[in-house]
């Protein structure tokens, strides 16, 4: 953790506590691999004035983002090769350049002062403040020029949109350069904030007007009559969220609840279910009547299941622990909806986690592959003949998706692809009978979906 200035040290400068809580943040992340988005929850509510809380979300996911281009710049800037700076000297560097490049708001020589401030705070010795000071101000004064994108587009695309170049190159490879362009923009643009309302509270016109008594403005609604964008964050300290109104949850997650349509009254089996956004949205499609069987390997995932779910006011769901890859405790053929969400490399998702871009690996969506197969015939076992199965991933990789079910359907031909064909989804269905949603399209979340059916015997 970054300290607190030594007793007795000079004045610091305006707004040093935001700035010292997205470093401590931002060290965290790279450190000890932690989650940005799980830190920000446990620091923001240090911060009363919504203005700060804005400003520390904005320098921890924006650095993340734009970690790359940033240390393509620094290297030009600094006398010093990257690798050999202090980690957290490394950070205050990034901090202060993005807001050079990125913020308005804040005087350059404002910028420079706290990020002298900050690095001082974690070394005393004299040189570091200087050492600071002396690559923003550089910075300050010059433009680095992004790579000659004739001579190599990769790297531009790599570095102009501050990706990993494997995985630019890999985004080029599955969907061609003006829409891998595309993507990586969007991938650095801030997610929306987007709520699912609890139907089984109310009907949208009531909710709605709950969470805008309370403060919350609505931006617009969302393609399905549960799905809200917010204008600002939710406020998790309202009543609305405490009475279980409604749940943060991306727009692309709630089609894929709605992809396997259970019908109201129905037994549900929900695999890899934690944390419960899916498995509580089942709930409220098949009603008090119904009853879904949420599994998971984890207890601390099952855990927060039955707490969601409790204030969500579903006591329909059960929990049970398993590991959907090695078998599922339940009579087989014998359920008439499933629905596996499977664990996945995250690439769908890199708005709310841009860490996860520099974490990935070139073999990472091939072995995860190796995980989601075997779930995927485990989880087909339990499905009965004219039931319906739903395989998702928050992941853009074909070998995440479509190569998944390809090979799943190749040695069980008595399933089939079955897209829905009315209703609000069926124009986001692919030609291959898929769901696939973009960031770079309607600023949805990467997922992809496929709802297959059993064969009646």
């Amino acid at each position: 953790m970054v300290p607190d200035p030594a007793p007795g040290r000079r004045r610091a400068p305006t707004g040093l506590a935001t700035r010292r809580a997205a470093l401590d943040i931002l060290t965290r992340v790279e450190r000890d691999r932690a989650f940005a988005d799980v830190l920000l929850g446990h620091r923001l509510a240090a911060f009363a004035k919504p203005a700060d809380r804005r400003l520390v979300t904005e320098l921890v996911l924006g650095v993340s983002a734009w970690r790359g281009r940033l240390d393509y710049e620094l290297a030009q800037l600094s006398r010093l090769p990257l690798a050999q700076l202090d980690p957290i000297v490394l950070n205050v560097l990034r901090i202060g350049l993005y807001q050079l490049r990125r913020l308005t708001r804040t005087p350059p020589h404002a910028i420079i002062d706290t990020a002298v401030s900050l690095a001082r705070e974690h070394r005393r010795e004299t040189h570091i403040g200087g050492f600071v000071n002396a690559v923003l101000r550089a910075a300050q004064r010059t433009a680095v020029a992004l790579p000659d994108r004739r001579r190599d587009e990769l790297d531009y695309l790599a570095i102009a949109y501050s990706h990993p170049r494997w995985l630019a190159e890999k985004l080029v490879e599955w969907f061609g350069t003006a829409e891998a362009e595309a993507l990586m923009a969007a991938h650095n643009e801030p997610a929306p904030n987007v709520l699912r309302l609890n139907l089984a509270r109310g009907t949208p016109a009531t909710l709605l007007a709950s969470i805008e008594r309370e403060g919350m403005t609505i931006a617009r609604r969302g393609l399905l009559p549960e799905t809200v964008y917010l204008k600002g964050a939710a406020i998790f300290a309202s009543s609305a969220y405490g009475d279980g109104l409604f749940l943060p949850q991306s727009e692309a997650s709630q089609m894929v609840t709605r992809l396997l349509d259970p019908s109201p009254g129905a037994t549900v089996i929900d695999l890899a279910a934690a944390p419960g956004g899916k498995t509580t949205h089942l709930a409220e499609l098949v009603g008090r009547d119904g009853r879904v069987i949420a599994c998971d390997a984890s207890f601390v995932g099952l855990k927060r299941i039955r707490e969601l779910a409790r204030r969500l006011h579903h006591p329909q769901v059960l929990v049970v622990r398993c590991d959907s890859a090695r078998g599922v405790p339940l009579p087989s053929a014998s359920a008439a909806a499933v629905l596996l969400d499977a664990p996945c490399t995250g690439l769908g998702t890199l708005r709310e986690h841009p860490e996860l871009r520099w974490r990935l690996q070139p073999d990472d969506f091939a072995r995860m592959a190796k995980l989601q197969l075997p779930m995927l015939h485990q989880a087909a076992a339990t499905v009965k003949p004219g039931g319906v199965l739903v395989y998702s991933v928050c992941s853009l990789a074909p070998e995440e998706g479509e190569k998944v079910v390809a090979e799943f359907l190749r040695t069980n031909p008595q399933f089939v692809v079955q897209p829905p064909t009315t209703g609000p989804l069926a124009p986001l269905i692919n030609r291959d009978g898929f769901l696939r949603t973009r960031p770079d399209r309607e600023a949805r979340d990467g997922f992809f979906a496929a709802r297959l059916a059993r064969r009646q015997l």
